[in-house]
């Protein structure tokens, strides 16, 4: 008698009233779907929304396990409801792609203050409160150098500015100020007032990280792909957020993010950094942050800035931002790794009971 197949449920924010009859096929989820089937998984959509959050646990625990595509901060709300609900369903068993307790530990901005230290480290500090902010803050901008801020917990350049003082020198404190959304220019306020606005960044113990701002942003933003520990594919963004203008041109002609290109693992010229973040960051960053290499989610990317050039010239990078929560598009060639280690976890699951 042959074992039961897997069942796999696909996650990701919708429409309650589409719920029970929305197709993956129809989605930017199908290619995943298909991989997933390939390798002989049945999958399912698993559309999710606050509104009907008992029908989704209900959902969970009768599959094997679930692949998570959902925003910590979206248009109509947020993770608060559905974490808990993954922590339960994968207390009985289910496995779920990326955990809850893992994205905390690796999945929001202060990672990159807890592995400053590491070679992809920069000059990070991290603001835990409004009071230590408003405090700290000033003293920061008056060594002369421009600051990215981010918020703890979010996606899409929202929490996200370039800041720097107008006259570091000044008793009056003024600031220059873009947010990383698309479409946003950048202005000029007191310092006070830039403040206040971040203000809500510390709500529910959020928290502020703050990262010296990289000269070499204009050189593009590469994206590692992995599936576990290994990688899978390469994204290329030319023109990103924060970008600047030119030398002679006003703030307003900054240009706007540009597309993201996919590559292959095997691009020639990224294998440095390929070899970088999966025989030296990775294995540093799981011990740093306790993490089992075994556990790293089943898909998660690493954004990376180019850092100086080193004393033979070449490239050094700087950690951005990792992404576990929300992971899609990414190269065609991480599909079939991804459908394999997703089987691979449910079957090493089902050896453990």
């Amino acid at each position: 008698m042959s074992e039961r197949k897997y069942r796999v449920a696909m996650m990701f924010a919708g429409d309650p009233s589409t719920r029970a009859t929305v197709k993956l096929e129809e989605t930017r989820l199908g290619s995943i779907a298909k991989a997933l089937r390939d390798v002989g998984l049945d999958v399912e959509a698993a559309s999710y929304a606050d509104e009907v959050a008992d029908e989704v646990r209900e959902q969970l625990l009768g599959v094997d396990g679930v692949l998570v595509r959902v925003d910590p901060v979206r248009k109509d709300g947020n993770r608060a409801k559905l974490d808990p609900i993954l922590r339960d369903v994968a207390s009985h068993g289910v496995f779920v792609s990326s955990h809850p307790d893992l994205i905390l530990k690796m999945g929001t901005k202060e990672v990159l203050y807890r592995t400053r230290n590491m070679s992809w480290g920069t000059d990070t500090r991290l603001y835990a409160t409004l009071e230590q902010f408003r405090r700290e803050l000033p003293q920061c901008l008056a060594e002369g150098k421009p600051r990215v801020l981010k918020q703890n917990r979010g996606n899409g350049g929202i929490g996200v500015w370039k800041v720097e003082a107008v006259n570091p020198r000044a008793s009056a404190a003024r600031v220059r100020v873009r947010p990383a959304l698309r479409g946003s220019q950048e202005s000029e306020e007191s310092l006070d007032e830039f403040v206040a606005r971040c203000a809500q960044y510390f709500q529910d113990d959020g928290r502020i990280i703050d990262q010296v701002y990289q000269p070499r942003l204009t050189d593009g933003i590469v994206r590692c792909y992995q599936v576990r520990d290994r990688l899978a594919g390469f994204g290329e963004q030319l023109i990103n957020a924060l970008y600047p203008a030119a030398p002679d041109a006003a703030p307003a002609d900054a240009p706007q993010p540009g597309p993201r290109l996919y590559y292959p693992p095997t691009r020639p010229d990224f294998q440095k950094l390929k070899n970088r973040l999966e025989c030296e960051w990775l294995p540093e960053m799981c011990r740093v942050l306790s993490i089992d290499p075994g556990e790293l989610p089943v898909i998660w990317d690493a954004d990376f800035m180019y850092g100086p050039k080193d004393a033979a010239g070449e490239d050094t990078y700087v950690l951005c931002e990792i992404n576990i929560s929300s992971v899609y598009p990414f190269p065609d060639e991480a599909l079939m790794p991804l459908a394999e280690e997703t089987l691979r976890r449910l079957h090493a699951r089902r050896l453990s009971r």
